[in-house]
């Protein structure tokens, strides 16, 4: 019993790597689609410098960060400005909110109606982040492969 429990774990990183990976580029997509210039306004109205390039710099962390998460690439590395951009999305829009991100209010006729989130779906993310970067990529991921190549290299010499 105890083997199969251990044979279970190493697959443990790949719904962590698709949850990540996936919410992160959909984040990252979902500015693209609203145009950069509409987050770099939001930005700028919360007194953030650069905000042009603080725009481009977290939309491109969302989308390339969250690619690199979902192919177990460079997950250490992606890690560093991906919990950048949460903890900056903590101590800037979701502190004041508390910790629960979903607050029912009402329901209505035009249905549910909602509070502003507060901070625990960025401590899911950066639990998640640092479960990743603490366990490896596990299966079926680019740095899985490139251990496993530079492991065999050795081997050879």
């Amino acid at each position: 019993m105890h083997h199969s429990r251990s044979h279970l774990s190493r697959w443990m990183p790949i719904p962590l790597r698709l949850i990540v990976g996936f919410g992160f580029m959909q984040h990252g997509f979902a500015k693209l689609q609203k145009g950069p210039d509409a987050f770099a306004a939001i930005l700028h109205a919360m007194s953030v410098p650069a905000p042009h390039l603080m725009a481009w710099l977290t939309i491109l962390t969302e989308i390339l960060g969250g690619l690199a998460v979902l192919l177990g690439a460079l997950v250490a590395l992606a890690s560093i400005p991906m919990a950048a951009v949460l903890l900056v999305a903590i101590f800037t829009v979701h502190l004041p909110y508390g910790f629960s991100s979903i607050k029912l209010q009402a329901v209505t006729a035009a249905g549910a109606q909602f509070g502003p989130p507060g901070y625990e779906c960025d401590l899911l993310y950066l639990a998640c982040l640092a479960a990743l970067v603490i366990g490896g990529a596990g299966p079926f991921s680019v740095d899985g492969f490139l251990r496993l190549r530079s492991i065999r290299s050795e081997e050879q010499q």
